[in-house]
């Protein structure tokens, strides 16, 4: 009886990686057997489960293994003889045993053997790597007795579930889409490992270089397994430490800064960028040869970058070698343009480089854009400005030529605007600055970029596309939009220093039915302030450039002062009203607007405040307790305020500003019926410059005057009531509290016959003022992208403003005396004196003094720090300040912030 048995020794995965899982599966026999060579390569076979080897060293298991064993593919196993079957032999009948899934007739479809054809160990062994190629077995066994051959097979298991273990820094739903295994597939050794290198790849881009698989399979009845990936993520492999090798004229230092990638450090948490990338590491070449052309090293080249990653995983070491070569100067810089507009002459004498200056590459761009600027500006969109260098090695120096190629004047051939599936067409077109059949002007096109972007409605740095028209002298643009949430709802609860507890809830809708209307309702409580808001704006009336709006309100104010630490309310103003307005334009960047405002209001005082002081039941305000500022803002009025407004805006982003200005100024007359007169002027002013790398630094003032223009006939009283005059402080001016700045009476108490110096014992009660001005300068200061997708915004600042200009109300040298008391010995009359000693000689029993203080125009200045979160549970603002400058009588405070409010 002739018998041959041939299989593939590395076919015995499953079982070898069921043995891992520790359940009872008996490993398949190594019994002799032939198997060729495939060197298309497996994942290794061993007992502990599969592994792949990476490149770095490690092993990650890619599959089912069998111990001791590593294969490219089937191969002989260890220590087995191949036994050569008989020549000659005829195949009678080939038979099937193991499928479960598969019929027999689709396993014998997968092999060339048949019925009738010469066995040979060739033809057996070809069978074995059709069948194994299909990726459907586990192990399969071929054997022939007397020409009966049997295919004994074991198929690999249907995966069950997929699961990854360890992933905290990746998710599932990151990484389950990125594998090829998935459940009701069947488990493969090719997938594995490929799942495995992917997982890898997928660590890596997040910078974590130390992360291993290990994958391992779980045996479940019905031939199913479940497949875990046991992941190990380590840490972020962060840069230890750059290198420069080869550099003389500039430190490591300078170079470092100068690249995205920074060292790892103690302030690495705000400048980031500290993970290892690849294409970082080119970038920051570019960035090195682009810092050496800047400074006139030409020929400058990094000879090599190389990245090491340190044994323990965690860091890289980058070292560059670097060229300098040297130093070249300007020779001659020309223009030369072939448009008969331009005068070749004129335009080089408007050059900004000079014969003898250092060569620099980043003024060679500069002057390239602005002259493309400039000739787009006259109408040519595609006409080119190539500059032409000649240089001389022995000299050192680069002539520069900036040729300007003839083109043709181009117009606007039609304006096309995509993806705005909510804004409506005309919305969007009343923003450009050029219409169809416009010669074209860059500058134009830039203005309506500019438009489009303060909208608010549409992503962050949209940018107008420009693209060849029907013929050489046309062209189009193209506005690709994307839509962003324009509708806010919020609702919040905060804590703020200066108002206690908050609570807030707003709706708005800024792109109301896509027509760029804006409505909104708030609602605020705390408890220094209340109030409700109904407001609507229209940009376009009848889609001509005329915007109207209304707001209608109730605000309810608070005001207070502190004794002995404890907040008392002093006056509560209710206003209720509403205000109309109207704006139409007068240029590209001047808007007047109208407005009418009526309020009416109420301003009343607590019962502490009231007295009979006439002796006849009638309770009047006691101007010795309430003091007589408080006393004359008794009462209610109606305020018929008409108004108007010139702006002056030029900004190229009115939300987020970080270039030009704008400038407004107010008028309002009070007087057109109600019981109020007054004339109140206010100009504001701010510019914002963009110096790059994301610094911005804008400088703000505002200053403003109101005039009465009635008599109230008493003296020591100012005739602009309390609720109309201008206050300064938190938060418009940092450094100091709410209303912290300018005229105010202090009652400072008497104990034990001493007026108190500790702030804690006095009343202090803001005034307010008829002048003021306020400036700012601020510089917002870019981290790295850690702390930017934190929110983090922080800015350095200076502050400077005074407010004054009331009528001294005479309180200075007045004594307060005790007159009566109650039962229980607390004083419930006062009266003043002029003197703390009686005529008699006896001291008088003094209470309190009042001093008239901070009425000066002297500026008051803060400096100090503030950073803007957008924080998990709201919008939070801190500042921290320092006051250098202040008057008599101002309250400082150093620290401010907060939450859940806008800021």
């Amino acid at each position: 009886m002739n018998t041959s048995t041939v299989r593939w020794a590395g076919a015995g995965m499953l079982g070898a990686l069921l043995a891992s899982t520790a359940l009872s599966v008996p490993v398949f026999a190594q019994d002799s057997a032939v198997a060729p060579q495939d060197t298309a390569g497996a994942p290794q076979d061993t007992a502990g489960g599969p592994q792949d080897q990476q490149q770095a060293g490690q092993q990650q298991q890619a599959g089912p293994q069998q111990a001791g064993q590593q294969q490219a593919g089937p191969s002989l196993a260890p220590g087995a003889q191949a036994q050569q079957a008989p020549a000659g032999n005829t195949i009678s009948t080939i038979s099937v045993s193991g499928a479960q899934r598969l019929e027999p007739q689709t396993i014998l479809s997968y092999i060339q053997l048949r019925p009738g054809q010469e066995y040979s160990q060739a033809a057996a062994d070809q069978a074995l790597k059709d069948l194994y190629a299909t990726e459907l077995f586990g192990d399969v066994r071929i054997s022939e007795e007397n020409g009966r051959v049997l295919i004994e097979v074991t198929e690999n298991p249907i995966i069950n579930r997929i699961i990854l273990e360890g992933n905290k820094r990746l998710k599932n739903d990151k990484i389950l889409p990125e594998i090829k295994l998935a459940p009701r597939q069947i488990y493969t050794r090719s997938k594995v490992r490929a799942d495995v290198n992917r997982i890898i790849e997928l660590y890596k881009r997040q910078g974590r270089f130390a992360a291993s698989v290990e994958p391992k399979a779980v045996q479940l009845d019905q031939n199913r397994v479940d497949i875990v990936f046991e992941i190990s993520e380590g840490p972020k492999s962060k840069v230890r430490q750059i290198n420069i090798i080869g550099n003389e004229e500039f430190s490591d230092g300078e170079l470092r800064g100068e690249m995205l990638t920074k060292q790892t450090g103690f302030l690495s948490f705000l400048t980031g960028n500290t993970s290892y990338d690849p294409d970082k590491l080119a970038f920051d070449q570019q960035k090195l040869r682009q810092f050496y052309l800047t400074n006139g090293y030409v020929d400058f080249r990094v000879v090599s970058a190389v990245a090491e990653l340190t044994p323990d995983k965690e860091d890289f070491i980058i070292t560059y070698v670097v060229e300098e070569g040297e130093r070249y100067k300007y020779g001659d810089v020309s223009v030369e343009s072939q448009l008969r507009d331009f005068n070749s002459d004129v335009l080089t004498r408007q050059l900004t480089m000079q014969e003898g200056d250092w060569y620099n590459a980043q003024q060679v761009e500069d002057t390239i854009e602005g002259l493309s600027e400039t000739i787009g500006a006259f109408g040519y969109a595609f006409a080119s400005v190539d500059p032409q260098y000649d240089r001389d090695p022995e000299a050192r120096t680069m002539d520069v030529t900036f040729v300007i190629n003839q083109a043709p004047r181009t117009y606007v051939e039609k304006i096309e605007i995509n993806g705005n599936t909510l804004t409506q067409d005309k919305v969007i077109r009343r923003e450009f600055r050029l219409a169809e059949g416009d010669a074209f002007n860059s500058l134009q096109v830039r203005r309506s970029t500019n438009r489009i972007n303060s909208l608010g409605f549409f992503q962050e740095n949209f940018e107008i596309a420009q693209e060849p028209g029907s013929a050489d002298d046309r062209i189009n643009l193209i506005a690709n939009v994307e839509e962003n949430p324009t509708g806010e709802l919020q609702l919040s609860a905060g804590f703020s220093s200066l108002e206690s507890f908050i609570l807030q809830g707003s709706i708005r809708e800024r792109n109301f039915r896509g027509r760029g209307q804006t409505v909104g309702l708030s609602l605020n409580y705390s408890r220094y302030s209340k109030s409700a808001q109904v407001s609507f704006t229209e940009p376009y009336v009848f889609d001509r450039n005329i915007s109207f709006g209304a707001d209608i309100y109730r605000r309810d104010f608070n005001s207070f002062n502190y004794f002995n630490n404890d907040r008392n309310n002093t006056y509560e103003n209710s206003t209720t009203g509403f205000s109309l307005r109207a704006g139409t334009p007068l240029s590209e960047y001047m808007t007047v607007i109208g407005r009418y405002t009526l309020n009416f209001e109420d301003v009343t005082l607590g019962d502490q405040y009231f007295a009979d002081i006439d002796g006849d039941g009638v309770q009047e305000c006691n101007p010795l307790v309430a003091g007589r500022y408080l006393c004359d803002a008794l009462g209610k009025r109606t305020s018929s305020i008409l108004g108007a407004s010139l702006v002056w805006d030029n900004l190229n982003n009115r939300i987020r500003p970080s270039r030009g200005q704008r400038v407004v100024g107010n008028v309002d007359f009070a007087g057109l019926g109600g019981n109020v007169k007054y004339l109140r002027g206010r100009l504001n002013a701010a510019k914002y410059w963009n110096l790059g790398s994301s610094f911005i630094f804008s400088v703000q003032g505002e200053g403003g005057y109101i005039h009465a223009l009635e008599d109230n006939n008493r003296p020591f009283t100012d005739d602009v009531r309390l609720t109309d005059r201008f206050f300064l402080g938190q938060p418009q001016m940092r450094g100091f509290d709410i209303r912290g700045v300018g005229p105010r009476v202090l009652r400072k108490g008497v104990v034990d016959g001493v007026v108190s110096e500790d702030r804690s014992n006095w009343t202090d009660d803001a005034l307010g003022g008829r002048a003021y001005y306020l400036g700012r300068a601020e510089m917002e200061i870019p981290l790295g992208s850690g702390a930017r997708e934190m929110g983090l915004r922080p800015s350095v600042f200076v502050d400077v403003g005074a407010v004054w200009g009331l009528t001294d109300p005479d309180v200075n040298d007045i004594y307060y005396q005790v007159n009566s008391r109650n039962e229980e010995g607390v004083p419930t009359g006062f009266s003043y004196v002029t003197s703390p000693v009686a005529p008699d000689g006896t001291a008088n029993e003094l209470v309190f003094v009042e001093e008239y203080v901070g009425d000066s125009p002297k500026p008051r200045v803060a400096v100090g720090v503030g950073v803007n979160w957008n924080s998990p549970f709201g919008p939070l603002r801190i500042d921290l300040s320092r006051v250098l400058v202040k008057v008599d009588g101002d309250d400082p405070k150093t620290f401010n912030f907060n939450v859940g409010t806008q800021f």
